[in-house]
């Protein structure tokens, strides 16, 4: 019964927005809260909502399925509460990005529009050109003006050539090393998100890159998390880990531009990379042709 009374005024109660772009029958809508979604933002809104973008917030605003979404990280927090309603309406196939808790006011939606600037996007906001550092108003209108290009329930594969050497070999940048491709073999330089170990050291086998970085997976029992090196050692494979610690698992960008390398193996070692490189540095040396001495 008290669940049901406050569902009914949740609707019944007037909801406070403001919309700041209209284009083509499409609107760009902010308001001060989560809350305040409701069917009329429906399929055609990207809405602004300066609540944290948690997964609470995030299951108040996905019944009425908007255009999009955009809310605060509120500073991220402890297990990244902050931000777990991007992967939530991610999901559900509704892009969601994240607005720097430092340079937008929660419980502000004209302020998150006007001043915000992205810090963290979900893998559809990314396919409609989202991306961190972005300001909020030009993030907002690309949500407005471009479809993701895959809103189906399943895999989606992220590549990106971040690096080509004089000879042609890339770094690359995908979340998986599942998602490696035949030019890959005994050509790129690969750095994904899975873990180390012994399970991620067969597909590394499968598709010997020229190179690679992984995720350590936190070390886990055993140090199994980067037990992967050893093995493809044995093969010439030459490979490192970056801490579990210091990059998000699952996520290559994080492993590329944040990671820190736990460990390598000893061809590896062999074209320069050490632990405690940065895992951009590590990926370029991983490049050289001849392995230095």
């Amino acid at each position: 019964m008290e669940e049901s009374v406050m569902g009914d005024l949740l609707e019944s109660e007037p909801h406070p927005q403001e919309v700041v772009v209209e284009e083509g029958g499409r609107r760009v809508v902010t308001m001060d809260s989560a809350r305040y979604v409701d069917a009329s933002n429906t399929d055609h809104d990207v809405v602004v909502a300066a609540s944290y973008i948690g997964v609470l917030p995030a299951r108040l605003m996905a019944p009425h399925r908007p255009r999009a979404v955009i809310g605060h990280d509120g500073g991220i927090g402890k297990d990244a509460a902050g931000i777990q309603g991007l992967y939530y309406l991610e999901a559900l196939g509704i892009p969601a990005v994240a607005a720097d808790g430092a340079t937008a006011e929660l419980g502000n939606g004209q302020d998150l529009h006007d001043e915000g600037v992205v810090s963290r996007v979900n893998i559809l906001a990314e396919q409609c050109g989202v991306s961190p550092g972005m300001p909020v108003a030009e993030a907002a209108r690309r949500l407005l003006a471009t479809d993701p290009s895959d809103t189906e329930v399943g895999t989606k594969v992220r590549r990106e050539v971040v690096e080509t050497s004089p000879t042609g070999r890339q770094v690359v940048v995908t979340d998986s090393i599942i998602f490696a491709r035949p030019e890959d073999r005994d050509r790129n330089v690969l750095v994904t998100a899975g873990h180390t170990g012994r399970s991620g050291a067969s597909f590394l086998l499968e598709f010997r890159p020229w190179g690679f970085i992984c995720s350590d997976g936190g070390g886990a029992k055993n140090d199994s998390g980067t037990a992967g090196l050893a093995i493809v050692e044995e093969h010439g494979l030459a490979g490192a880990s970056v801490s579990a610690m210091t990059a998000a698992i699952g996520d290559a960008q994080s492993s590329y531009v944040d990671g820190i390398i736990a460990a390598c193996n000893e061809p590896a070692r062999r074209r320069g990379v050490e632990v405690g490189m940065p895992a951009k540095q590590a990926a370029h040396l991983l490049l050289a042709e001849v392995p230095t001495s």
